[in-house]
């Protein structure tokens, strides 16, 4: 597609080095660089990073309109998983569902959106039940009375992923995954905004150590791929769903397929939950009211019983917190496109072949779409307040046909930990804010420190 009324109207540039662009402020703070990007250029801004003679440009897309031309259908066609960032991805993590396009991607979508339906994904409570119950446990039976919630809910929602993708396998799982994942997630980020890529295959010290982080993750993964296709059917866990997968031709994902996808929902499905939880009870620790309110609405579930999937989707306060969160702490604050065609966003021309980074983490700190943006305020997500704002003014899923094929599970785990926990403990946050940054994901600088005090 070329428009052929394309806008005669440049993006302005952010402010930078004559050397070096804005490679200083992209690599050591992403965050308030694209803050600052609205700030000196509005709704479309140009950067340039890297040397001269190397210099390279992005545009980052600080509008919902712009979000939407390029991630709904029909015109998300034109705006690709081609930049540095996925190829990347596809180079550590492989070609699984959130990084494929194409053909690659309409097959594979196939065979996973079966997995993802309402009912599939509600069926796993019982087992988020479990575990986060687990945790209650070990807090109660502790004597700390204060807890770094990022590495606690990070430890949690890998034990919850662990159990789903590879049920009765899940503990030979963990200690593999948290040696490799964090090396893998480094490697992706840093050949991404590499201005001269390191070849993949040159002996470096960090080349090596995801090296090894690759082959132990993808030999675990084997191991268990090959273990299950002797058992029939295979075991009701999300491995065993993708391995007994069948197109309307009969057809089966390959090995390395399964692989792929594996990895794909470890790295989404984990990480992203456990950064939405970390600040959600951070949250709730400096809002007393907001917890007191949330602990109300959280009797109904959090019993010795486990609740149903319909009782979690109706805690609406709960919902609403999280919500708030993910606005304030998006997963992904950043999501990459290529434009394939030159074209018209937002008034301004967007070159073929332009590196775009459309911005949840700007949208959603807009003061003209939410007033004082940076406070904490659950009560922006009542149905009210909903129904008359902008479809992305709000949007850490993603949205589109690419948007996160597991928003209704990571949803359904959030409120049923948020549930569970504040029925059982009162969290108090000591003062101070919590620096953010960001690589693959949204994360803590550091540990995020909450005091905790069993309820009885």
């Amino acid at each position: 597609m070329t428009n052929t009324n394309i806008c005669s109207s440049e993006p302005r540039t952010v402010s930078g080095s004559r050397f070096l662009g804005s490679t200083r402020d992209l690599v050591e703070d992403p965050l308030q660089f694209g803050l600052r990007s609205y700030e000196e250029c509005g709704d479309v801004a140009r950067a340039v990073y890297g040397p001269p003679g190397l210099r390279r440009e992005m545009f980052v897309v600080n509008h919902p309109d712009g979000a939407a031309q390029a991630l709904d259908a029909p015109t998300n066609r034109h705006y690709r998983k081609d930049n540095a960032a996925y190829r990347a991805m596809r180079e550590v993590f492989g070609n699984g569902v959130a990084t494929s396009q194409d053909e690659t991607w309409l097959r594979q979508r196939r065979f996973i959106q079966p997995l993802f339906t309402p009912r599939n994904v509600d069926a796993y409570v019982t087992v988020m039940f479990e575990e986060i119950n687990t945790l209650v446990a070990r807090w109660r039976s502790g004597s700390d009375t204060a807890v770094d919630l990022r590495s606690e809910m990070s430890r949690m929602t890998l034990a919850i992923a662990s159990r789903i993708l590879f049920g009765q396998d899940s503990s030979r799982v963990v200690p593999v995954l948290r040696a490799t994942l964090p090396v893998l997630g480094r490697t992706a980020i840093r050949r991404g905004v590499a201005p001269i890529p390191i070849p993949a295959t040159w002996p470096t010290p960090s080349n090596r150590a995801a090296a090894r982080a690759e082959h132990d993750l993808n030999a675990v993964c084997a191991d268990i791929i090959d273990a299950r296709k002797s058992v029939s059917p295979p075991n009701m866990d999300l491995i065993g769903g993708l391995i007994d997968a069948r197109d309307d031709d009969g057809g089966a994902l390959s090995d390395d397929e399964v692989r792929d996808q594996v990895k794909i929902f470890l790295l989404a499905g984990h990480d992203t939950t456990a950064t939405a939880l970390t600040f959600a009870l951070h949250l709730l620790g400096r809002d007393h009211n907001a917890q007191n309110r949330l602990r109300e609405e959280s009797a109904r579930v959090a019993g010795s019983e486990p609740p149903t999937a319909a009782d979690v989707h109706a805690l609406t306060y709960t919902m609403m917190v999280l919500k708030e969160t993910t606005r304030l702490f998006p997963s992904a604050p950043y999501i990459g496109r290529k434009s394939s065609d030159e074209t018209d966003m937002c008034g301004y021309r967007i070159p073929a072949g332009s590196d775009l980074s459309i911005a949840p983490w700007v949208i959603h700190h807009r003061s003209d779409l939410w007033p004082d943006p940076f406070r904490f305020d659950p009560d922006r997500f009542t149905p009210e307040n909903e129904e008359y704002r902008h479809k992305l003014a709000w949007f850490p899923f993603g949205h589109g046909p690419r948007g996160c094929i597991g928003q209704r599970f990571a949803m359904l785990e959030s409120a049923l930990t948020l549930a569970v926990l504040a029925h059982n403990f009162t969290f108090d946050t000591p003062p101070g804010e919590v620096a953010v940054t960001t690589d693959l994901v949204l994360r803590p600088v550091g540990e995020v420190p909450c005091r905790i005090e069993a309820r009885t």
